[in-house]
């Protein structure tokens, strides 16, 4: 009877490191949004490395965005995209920065931030990319206000009509 303590404790244990582990690397899994007069905003924690990753929806599909100011566009790894029922279109030649690599530009109807709402994404799906996460690029990103300051990320989405 001690050892199956022990084992359920050790199991239970376990389960809420791995959690924990989870919250330290990406801390935005239920993003929170405030809403203003005429903005949505999301404020982000960076993760442990100081990266800012985010807890989404491509399609009404959950996925983890990795926040890239550094990539043009959306990037998807081709697995993840194939999962999404994305329709790879033109290829295109990707300079990443493990040299050049052959992609497809494909859009995504719907890109969802909290309660930040973006249509008509252009994006690319990366064969060559590895994991889950989808590098969230400028191709999103140019439709938001984004200021960064000690560890937190605000993204902002002016709902005012212009």
């Amino acid at each position: 009877m001690l050892i199956l303590a022990w084992g359920a404790g050790l199991l239970l244990a376990t389960h809420f490191f791995g959690k924990w582990e989870d919250r330290q690397n990406n801390p935005n899994q239920q993003p929170q949004s405030v809403h203003g007069d005429d903005y949505i905003e999301v404020r982000l924690a960076s993760g442990r490395g100081g990266h800012y990753l985010l807890d989404g929806q491509i399609n009404g599909e959950t996925v983890t965005f990795l926040l890239d100011t550094g990539a043009s566009a959306v990037a998807i790894p081709a697995e993840l995209a194939k999962r999404l029922n994305l329709k790879p279109g033109a290829p295109v030649t990707l300079s990443t920065a493990n040299g050049l690599s052959a992609g497809f530009r494909t859009r995504l109807s719907n890109v969802q931030l909290g309660d930040i709402h973006l249509r008509d994404v252009a994006a690319l799906i990366a064969p060559g990319m590895d994991g889950d996460q989808v590098l969230l690029g400028m191709s999103a990103l140019k439709q938001l206000e984004f200021t960064q300051k000690g560890g937190t990320l605000v993204l902002r989405q002016s709902t005012s009509l212009k």
